[in-house]
């Protein structure tokens, strides 16, 4: 029997679609909240929230392209319609455009700043209101290690990842007093679909050298923090970041 405890609950969950996001999706479910899936694919939150359904779960699919302030505001708006209001956000959405500096375009730069932080900031502003009328609420936005400890290759993705954990601290500060807490979930390197297109061989090395738990981590494992975060039980925690990441960012 689960220790953590939700009232009623609705959560949103960005990038519900595979990995990390669709692991959270179905954390939530399992310990009864009813999820929203969200991504730019409607088949992969359609099949995720399909499966949440059939395994006797709540949850609805809704296709939007997160990076679109415009998308995501019609989306919100027909959200709230839909189920009142959502109680926990987790803003998980993420891509990756991995260049060198010299090398990154324009567009690899403002795609990556727009899925992974401006969509913070879009869902954050839509979804805020009916959770400080409720005076109850839990946002938390995924980043990375990458975001701690930065990575060649990955400017982009690290400033989009390190600019959530500022957002963060901020959006904890205005909130605090509504009994709205706002953290961060930093993973490192998780199997994912993501981490599985990396080179063996660098991650045999990432692993033998740069992770003191010699092993890649679990979305299940990002899932459990993010549940507790959700939690009644996290009401005074709030403007943390929780390394979920094997001990890479240790010291």
């Amino acid at each position: 029997m689960s220790l953590l405890t939700f009232t009623n609950r609705t959560a949103l969950i960005t990038g519900a679609g595979r990995g990390i996001g669709k692991a959270i999706a179905e954390k939530l479910a399992a310990e009864g909240v009813k999820v929203l899936c969200v991504s730019k694919n409607p088949d992969s939150c359609g099949a995720v929230a399909e499966g949440i359904k059939a395994a006797g779960g709540r949850a609805q699919a809704y296709a939007v392209d997160v990076a679109d302030s415009a998308a995501v505001k019609t989306a919100a708006e027909q959200i709230l319609k839909d189920h009142e209001r959502v109680d926990i956000l987790i803003n998980n959405a993420g891509i990756t455009r991995d260049m060198l500096l010299l090398r990154m375009s324009d567009d690899d730069w403002h795609q990556v700043l727009n899925t992974n932080l401006s969509s913070c900031f879009y869902w954050s502003k839509a979804l805020l209101r009916p959770m400080t009328s409720a005076r109850w609420g839990r946002i938390i936005n995924i980043s990375s290690v990458v975001g701690l400890i930065g990575n060649p290759g990955q400017a982009n993705y690290a400033a989009a990842k390190a600019g959530m954990l500022g957002f963060t601290k901020a959006l904890a500060r205005e909130l605090s007093g509504r009994n709205i807490t706002v953290n961060a979930v930093a993973p490192g390197f998780i199997a994912t679909d993501m981490t599985s297109k990396l080179d063996p061989k660098m991650m045999e090395d990432v692993l033998k050298w740069l992770v003191p738990a010699k092993r890649m981590g679990e979305s299940a494992e990002v899932a459990a923090t993010v549940a507790f975060l959700a939690s009644d039980q996290s009401s005074y925690i709030t403007g943390q970041t929780f390394s979920v990441d094997g001990g890479m960012a240790m010291g």
